[in-house]
């Protein structure tokens, strides 16, 4: 049987309880020990009475993982799973893929974390690595595999984000003035050059630049509704957020414009391209221009730098990070004319990077 409850402090009883149920019978477990001691007792009272009806005693970590990415296959996209495969291939196998569901403890688990940490991995990755071992054992108790629940699983307090690379003023005036690069030691027009531009004028992410239709964009602005993920496949994006409007800046059009010209009315804005080939020429333009390399994706982060001093709502509905946004969003906008006012406001904030950078240069 499964435990998907934890014991809790009851304040008129003075004391840790947990109800749990198995085969039609109710059960409460107590502890009247402080802290969370009394709470792992009380628990672990209940773990005792249900392991009683676990299937597979013998079932491993890595007998169970297989089944369990199965499921995410079926469930999730390929940009999901696979690095979680990855994931659990780098740290979690290694350190307990062998070791039996029935004999896991809270520390072995831990010290996956901490083993990540050690090694100098970001905060991010360590808070992927605890979500796949979250989900993971999640999938274990609903199989009636094990009881096992890393309740204090954490992320080591000294983990840091990822510092970002981004563009500076001096760069972007490089990205607006310079639309060649490098091919066997010659100059030569890049083809992509738009994409990068676009990219930093509107924070998008890769995939949905990849996934823009010239259907898409009316009147100023770009309703996202998919997302083309780096090996290939189609989606409505990262999240529930990612669907929505774009106001375009008149640099933002103006790049469009020229890459329409470039292409033709394609049925995509970037047509037969995968994210990989963009990201080698973004290296070699940024190797052949005396820009420090950064990620495609943090183009997006260098939009958000710059943009920073917009209103909250404004940055969050361009970039897809509000929590309570409409599928698109821009509906609102166009009603009250706030859709003129975001495209000025962006328009404005590169004006004055670009004026920073200018006066850097002199």
């Amino acid at each position: 049987m499964k435990r998907t409850n934890t014991a809790k402090w009851i304040e008129s009883a003075g004391r840790w309880q947990i109800n749990v149920q198995k085969d039609g019978v109710r059960k409460t477990f107590t502890s009247a020990k402080p802290g969370r001691t009394g709470q792992r007792e009380a628990n672990a009272k209940a773990d005792a009475w249900l392991e009683k009806g676990i299937q597979n005693r013998k079932q491993t970590v890595a007998e169970a993982y297989v089944q369990y990415m199965a499921r995410q296959m079926k469930i999730s996209s390929e940009g999901n799973w696979k690095p979680m495969q990855g994931r659990y291939n780098k740290w979690i196998a290694p350190r307990i893929g062998d070791t039996r569901l029935t004999s896991l403890t809270e520390q072995a688990v831990q010290d996956i974390l901490d083993d990540a940490f050690a090694a100098g991995r970001s905060k991010k990755t360590i808070k992927n690595i605890a979500g796949d071992l979250r989900s993971f054992f999640k999938f274990c108790r609903r199989s009636g595999w094990t009881t096992f629940e890393p309740e204090e699983l954490h992320v080591p307090e000294g983990a840091r984000f990822k510092e970002r690379t981004i563009l500076q003023p001096t760069d972007i005036i490089t990205l607006l003035n310079v639309d060649t690069t490098l091919s066997r030691g010659h100059r030569v027009f890049d083809e992509y050059i738009h994409y990068y531009r676009i990219a930093v004028f509107t924070g998008m992410r890769p995939g949905e630049l990849l996934g823009l239709e010239w259907g898409d964009i009316e009147s100023g602005v770009a309703r996202l509704k998919r997302s083309v993920n780096i090996y290939g496949k189609e989606s409505r994006g990262k999240n529930e957020n990612a669907p929505r409007a774009v106001i375009l800046s008149a640099r933002s059009l103006e790049e469009l414009n020229a890459q329409k010209v470039l292409t033709g009315m394609c049925q995509r804005v970037f047509p037969q391209v995968e994210e990989r080939n963009i990201r080698r020429a973004w290296y070699r333009y940024c190797d052949a221009n005396g820009i420090a390399r950064c990620t495609l994706y943090e183009l997006r982060h260098t939009f958000v730098s710059i943009a920073a001093n917009l209103p909250t709502g404004q940055l969050k509905q361009v970039i897809g990070h509000s929590q309570n946004m409409d599928t698109y969003g821009v509906y609102a906008h166009a009603i009250n004319g706030q859709d003129k006012v975001i495209a000025e406001n962006i328009e404005g904030i590169f004006d004055a990077a670009i004026a920073a950078g200018e006066s850097t240069q002199q």
